[in-house]
Parts: structure tokens; C-alpha cells; sequence
């Protein structure tokens, strides 16, 4: 390990950095691995609180110390089991303590954590466990161990299936599965046959080791295994500790699934650099629950949580009193006016303070408290494109958003807006220790420590995700201001160019739909076309709301999408935003999708983004419907 001493260090929140950012060897608190760090972070932190989880409704604490011996438990039994340095260990499971446990404890030993979404189905579950060549699998309950169940057969080189919960368990016989406490109980047997093993393989890891395996949502074949190094994962720490400190005090809510990098890194890895605590949510339906409980420092979610949050507030406001609704309407224009000033790190004048003041003492600060937003220092969107108009309302009652772009292959950062640097509309700019450039075609290019290493057993998409001069192509185009700040104007590949050879983005015009909280995603058709189309999905919740305000006779979702007053509904929205743009980038037709789409089903990724050509492929009688 390079053990070359820096010329200079800063300290950001008590995590001391290189001075430089992107300077060799990157360093985290001295540290050159990520286990280097768990190691020293444990030391130090001890009896201090590092998760929090219910158990039969009550927060219970599990401290750093848990967190430590936990994940040497399973690294030595792993280990004697027959892992072996660079062997890869899947988790399917949802967001728990022993994720982190088993995360740290594969890591320590030299292995390779893979994450599996719990959506998958076994047919995709045994692709990635054969893909990764993976020894060991983790599963979460009786329901994914029947996953694996179902294709055992097709997964020869699999050791052994490591269960965390036994309920419905107890009588399993199976040569190939073992309880997590029998696992515990061989960690503790090897810690006694050999101890100081444990720190001796965390010595040996290198900066350039592969640490994760993150496999993309494969939204055009096969899901690809990108390879994360520990040194591009400190690198992703170092960008997020200048762009978007995190203190000790810090209480995150960990939701999102731990597979995607943007919840490892918020959930993980930034926790550890600045020993704050995580706490998980009990499922992805409880989030908004949690979040009112936990009311943490810091949020990230992905755009489709912040428009719930909206639309959850617009269906309030339509609910409450004529006069809560004047009161409403005239906190949000004080703060909208307040907010123009604040996000662009302007001062706000006095008389404008004022009054932002008085109603946020009256109105936004109970909604907020509400929200569970009340002690947010800084919210964060990534992973999809946003709504501006939905960043200026949370900006407006009081709650500041910024918005990041990152990829699996940046190691989740690439750009960033922060509370103090902010302009809304765009991606930020490049983070420290990353470099950024806009190819002749219009592409955005990156190039820095947190560019991965590849895709696992796939070099020639390797090859093709980099330019002949090293530069990642990240598939958008965009634009870079004067000042630096990003904005992306839609994906390469999503390019629409009309029959009469207009090139068109999509992503601006669905994304100025998906604002209207009767709309939660859409899908523009034209490619090749007279004129442009839509896919709509409309958000169950609030237009079933409006069809019982409105009372509308329905039955079921297929029911509702199919009500002439509904289509009349989204028919309005869709005027509305064709105002906003040119003629030949007007919707002139559109259909609903007739059928609740959810995380399982294959056009959705497990962060809730449509995917397109899926979309277009099983809906295409609707949209042949719309050109005939």
C-alpha cells in the first residue's frame, strides 16, 4: 500500500481530505481502502449509535461497535467457508442492518459485494448470480429463498444461501442454505482458531482492489456488472464531503434500494467518512411514515418520492377550509419570493425576510413539521430528471433542494448543485476531483478517480463506454453555462427527429408533464412521426381523489384511466404544458396506460423510471392507435 505522506490536508466537518481533490493517493482520514476506514471509524466510534431499525414497531440502536464485530463475524466464516479474495458475494435483500454488515464484512476480506434488487425475479436472479461467478448468495427470507429455490439447478458453482430470517424456516434441510446465526456462530469459531485475521486481510487490500459489483437496470439487454474500486469509492466520499458535507449529528433515513449507488453512497459510505447514523426504513410503503418519524438532516430520494410529497400537500390544500387555502396560497407566495433570493445564494431584503417570517411561523413551518421535513438542512434529487417548478415549491415552503447527476460508473457523483451554489434547472457542476467536457456531438464526457473499471467479464462494453482518450461517454447531452452549471438536455439515444427532421428532446416536455400531480410519468412518441405523442401514467392517488370529488363511477385502475372526465383531465394538462413550447414540440395526441405499474414489472427500474423502450415496445398498439 502507497504509505507516501501528503504535502497537505483539509478537514471538512472532521474528515480529513486530501487537499487536493483528486490528488494520488486519494486519502479518507489516512485511509486508502474503504475497509481501512471501517476499521478506523469502528475504533474510534465504539458505543456510539451507527443504525437504527424497528423491531415489532419500536427504534432499537445498534452501535459501531455492533456494526464492527458483526462484519468480522461473517467475513472470517465466509472466509472459511471458502471465499477467496476477488470472489464475489450477491445480497438479495430489502434495506436492513445486516446489508451494511454483510457489505463491510465481504469487503474486509477481499471479496466483492453485489447487490440484487428484491424485485428481480429468479430467472434474473440466476443470470446475476452466474454473471458474477458469485460463491455465496444472501438472501432475506422465505420469500427470495424461493427464488433461488426455483433455479437452483441452473446455478451450479453457488456454495451456500446464508438466510437472515428463519420464520417459516424452521424445519429446512437444504445442503445448500444455513441460518445467519449459524454463520455468526462459525465467524466466532474462526475468530477463536485464528485471531487478528480479520485486520490482517483488511492490510491487504490495494486502492485499486474491486470492491463493488453494481449491475445497471439493463434497460436494453442484459443487466452489465459495473466494477467499483475502493479508490473510486473514496473518491465518490471526497466529492460528497466538499459538495454536500454531512456532520456527525447527521440522522439519514436509508430507503432506497441499497443495490442502486445513490443509495450506497448516502446510506454507507458518506455515513462512515462522517460517523453519522442511518436509520432504515421498515419498507418502501412506510417511507413517508418514517420520514415524519426520524425528521433527518439530510434527505435523498429520487424524483418520484418529491412529487408524492407535492402531490400529498396538494390534495391537503385542496382539502382544507377556504381560509387555510388563502393562508396556503399566501405562505407559498411569500416564500416563492424569498426563495428567488436564497437559491441563488442572493440576500434576501429585509421587508421580503419579513414576511416569509410571519407566514412561515403561521403556515410552512407546521408543514414542514408535518412532512417530517423540519430539521432538513438539505434535500437532495438525483437518478431522473426533475421538475424545476417542483425544486422552486420545496425552495418556496422552506425546504432546500439541489439536484446531482451521477452514474453507476462515476461511482454515483459527477455533478452537483449545493445550498450554497444552486441553479435550478441544472445539474450543478463537475464535483472536485472530476473533469468534464461536451463532445462535438453534444455529449457530456467525464473523466476523474470516480470513473469505474469496467464491466465485469464484458470488455468490449467497456471499450465502447470510453472515448479513445479515456473519457467516459455518459449517453446525455447537455450544455455547460458560463458559470459552470450543467444541464442535461435529453439522452442520445432518446433523440427524436420527426418526419419532417426536427431533432427533439423528450425529456424537457416529460418532465414539465410529470409536474401536474394528476401525472406521474409519461413517455413522448415521434420518432419518424408527422407530430408528437404521449404514454401517460396518470398518479392514482390524486386522480382518484378527483373522481371522488367529482363523482365518477369506477371500479378498478383500468376503470378510472378509461373515465371520459379523466381523459378530459389529463387533456387539460396536456394543454397546459404544450403553452410552453413550440408548435412542432406540441403533444398532439395521447393515451393512458391502463395498468399500475410497480418496481416488479419489468418497465419500471427499481428507482421508479419508466423504461422507454420497454414501454413503447408492450404499448404499442396504444401508440399506433394515435397515428391511424
Amino acid at each position: 500500500m502507497d504509505a507516501t505522506p501528503l504535502a497537505s490536508q483539509v478537514k471538512i466537518n472532521g474528515v480529513e481530505l486530501n487537499a487536493a481533490p483528486g490528488q494520488r493517493p486519494l486519502r479518507v482520514d489516512g485511509c486508502t481502502t474503504i475497509s481501512m476506514l471501517f476499521q478506523q471509524r469502528c475504533a474510534e466510534l465504539g458505543d456510539r449509535t451507527a443504525h437504527r431499525e424497528k423491531d415489532l414497531g419500536i427504534w432499537k440502536s445498534y452501535s459501531w461497535a455492533d456494526y464492527w464485530q458483526h462484519a468480522k463475524w461473517i467475513g472470517l466464516a465466509l472466509r472459511k467457508l471458502g471465499l477467496e479474495r476477488g470472489d464475489v458475494v450477491s445480497i438479495l435483500s430489502e434495506d436492513r442492518k445486516e446489508w451494511m454488515w454483510f457489505d463491510m464484512g465481504i469487503q474486509c476480506v477481499g471479496g466483492i459485494s453485489s447487490g440484487v434488487y428484491t424485485t428481480d425475479s429468479a430467472n434474473q436472479l440466476q443470470y446475476l448470480v452466474n454473471n458474477s461467478g458469485s460463491k455465496f448468495l444472501i438472501v432475506e427470507d422465505e420469500e427470495h429463498l424461493d427464488k433461488f429455490l426455483e433455479v437452483e439447478n441452473q446455478i451450479p458453482d453457488l456454495i451456500k444461501v446464508i438466510i437472515l430470517e428463519d420464520e417459516g424456516l424452521h424445519d429446512l434441510t437444504h445442503p445448500r442454505c444455513m441460518m445467519i446465526d449459524d454463520l455468526y456462530a462459525l465467524g466466532q469459531q474462526a475468530e477463536q482458531e485464528d485471531p487478528g485475521r480479520f485486520e490482517a486481510e483488511i492490510a491487504l487490500a490495494k486502492p485499486q482492489d474491486t470492491a463493488l459489483l453494481v449491475y445497471t437496470s439493463g434497460t436494453t439487454g442484459q443487466p452489465k456488472g459495473a466494477m467499483l474500486s475502493h479508490e473510486n469509492i473514496l473518491a465518490g466520499i471526497e466529492a460528497g464531503a466538499w459538495s454536500l458535507p454531512t456532520q456527525a449529528s447527521d440522522e439519514q433515513l436509508c430507503f432506497l434500494p441499497l443495490c442502486h449507488i445513490l443509495e450506497r453512497d448516502v446510506s454507507v459510505y458518506f455515513p462512515l467518512a462522517a460517523r453519522c447514523t442511518v436509520n432504515f426504513a421498515e419498507s418502501p410503503e412506510t417511507v413517508f411514515a418514517n420520514l415524519q418519524e426520524v425528521s433527518p438532516s439530510t434527505f435523498t430520494a429520487v424524483p418520484r418520492v418529491w412529487e408524492k410529497i407535492y402531490a400529498h400537500v396538494q390534495i391537503l390544500a385542496q382539502d382544507a377550509t377556504p381560509l387555510g387555502r388563502m393562508a396556503y396560497g399566501l405562505a407559498l407566495k411569500a416564500g416563492a419570493r424569498r426563495a428567488e433570493y436564497v437559491s441563488s445564494g442572493k440576500l434576501v431584503p429585509a421587508a421580503i425576510a419579513a414576511r416569509f417570517w410571519f407566514w412561515d411561523q403561521l403556515v410552512l413551518k407546521n408543514l414542514r413539521r408535518m412532512l417530517g421535513l423540519d430539521k432538513l438542512r438539505r434535500g437532495g434529487t438525483g437518478a431522473a430528471p426533475i421538475s424545476a417548478d417542483l425544486l422552486k415549491w420545496y425552495w418556496a415552503i422552506g425546504v432546500p433542494i439541489v439536484e446531482g447527476f451521477g452514474m453507476t460508473e462515476t461511482s454515483g457523483l459527477a455533478t452537483l448543485n449545493t445550498v450554497e451554489s444552486n441553479k435550478i434547472g441544472t445539474i450543478g457542476k463537475v464535483v472536485p476531483g472530476c473533469d468534464i467536457r461536451i463532445s462535438d456531438e453534444g455529449e457530456i464526457q467525464l473523466k476523474g478517480m470516480n470513473t469505474f473499471q469496467g464491466y465485469w467479464r464484458n470488455n468490449a462494453k467497456t471499450a465502447e463506454s470510453f472515448t479513445a482518450d479515456g473519457w467516459l461517454r455518459t449517453g446525455d447531452m447537455g450544455r455547460i453555462d458560463k458559470d459552470g452549471y450543467v444541464t442535461i438536455t435529453g439522452r442520445l439515444k432518446d433523440i427524436i427527429i420527426t418526419a419532417g427532421g426536427k431533432n427533439i428532446t423528450p425529456a424537457e416536455i416529460e418532465s414539465r408533464l410529470k409536474f401536474s400531480h394528476y401525472i406521474s410519468d409519461a413517455v413522448i412518441i415521434g420518432d419518424r412521426r408527422k407530430y408528437l405523442t404521449a404514454l401517460i401514467m396518470i398518479d392514482q392517488e390524486n386522480v382518484e381523489k378527483y373522481a371522488q370529488d367529482q363523482k365518477i363511477p369506477f371500479s378498478n385502475f383500468a376503470s378510472l384511466c378509461a373515465a371520459a372526465e379523466v381523459k378530459e383531465l389529463i387533456g387539460a394538462e396536456v394543454a397546459a404544458v404544450n403553452k410552453e413550447f413550440a408548435r412542432v414540440e406540441q403533444i398532439k395526441d395521447f393515451r393512458l396506460i391502463d395498468v399500475l405499474l410497480t418496481a416488479e414489472d419489468d418497465e419500471l427500474t427499481a428507482t421508479m423510471k419508466l423504461k422507454r423502450g420497454l414501454v413503447e415496445k408492450k404499448h404499442g398498439h396504444l401508440i399506433e392507435d394515435m397515428y391511424t
